[in-house]
């Protein structure tokens, strides 16, 4: 990768968008569970990437490039975009709780085709975790999805963050403490006794227009995260229910422009 580097701060645009290939799909996801939206994540990683190829020349090495890359996607994501707007999109754990609760059902009304259930299905599962993280604020949020989420560990996870490994490991225990307490009493994926599946709350969801089932903004993939679940070698159903979520890739509409940004005569 950092021969790659040097030939794109040479001039060499075809290296350039291959460092952009190589990086658009990390951004994105961290985008996406930050700022739960698509659409919000769509011009987070635009943003990013843009400002990766402006400060390209100053990468030096001293730390891995995907490390430098995630330094630049988490200071925008903290800086920039705390925002009222995502103020807003937080949620208490105990406000949560109530709508985990809320509106579950034993029938699906919608439909009852399979294929469309088992879409549906992975729709509120994906959003119902993208959703919990937002009871975390911003910077705890960060943390947990670099050290549980992503699996960095504390080393690493500092070095991006520009703090002690001392710190980082504290402030994720703190926040995995909690996310974990809340899945073990709410999840039933977590917890077979907790009355709560995805299924039960595709009818309620739809109804609330929290879910369209016409614009489904997650479950666009066959294999199904509720099923990876089980496939994940580890003792924490927490971590699997945060792992098992597919890897989105960055909309196309993302590559487009900033390829256009590479190609024109102004950059």
């Amino acid at each position: 990768m950092n021969d790659l580097v040097d030939q794109a701060v040479s001039g060499d645009k075809k290296a350039l968008e291959g460092i952009v290939l190589e990086v658009k799909d990390l951004i994105y996801n961290l985008s996406l569970k930050m700022l739960l939206f698509p659409e919000d994540a769509q011009d987070a990683t635009q943003e990013i990437l843009i400002r990766m190829i402006t400060h390209l020349s100053t990468f030096q090495g001293k730390s891995s490039f995907k490390t430098w890359v995630y330094r630049i996607a988490t200071n925008y994501l903290i800086t920039e975009r705390s925002k009222k707007k995502y103020q807003a999109i937080r949620i208490s754990f105990d406000d949560y709780a109530n709508q985990i609760d809320t509106g579950q059902s034993n029938k699906i009304l919608h439909t009852d085709n399979e294929g469309e259930i088992n879409l549906l299905e992975e729709e509120v599962k994906v959003s119902c975790t993208h959703g919990l993280l937002h009871c975390l604020n911003p910077s705890n949020r960060l943390i947990y999805i670099l050290g549980d989420v992503l699996g960095f560990n504390s080393t690493e996870a500092a070095e991006i963050l520009e703090i002690t490994p001392s710190s980082f490991r504290k402030q994720l225990s703190r926040s995995r403490e909690r996310i974990k307490n809340f899945l073990t009493a709410k999840c039933g994926l977590v917890n077979s006794n907790n009355p709560c599946r995805c299924k039960r709350k595709i009818d309620f969801l739809i109804d609330q227009e929290m879910i369209d089932p016409r614009a489904l903004r997650f479950a666009h993939h066959t294999n199904r995260s509720i099923d990876l679940m089980n496939k994940i070698d580890s003792l924490d159903k927490t971590l699997s229910v945060f792992r098992s979520v597919p890897v989105l890739h960055a909309p196309k509409k993302v590559l487009t422009e900033v390829k256009q940004i590479i190609n024109s005569t102004t950059f």
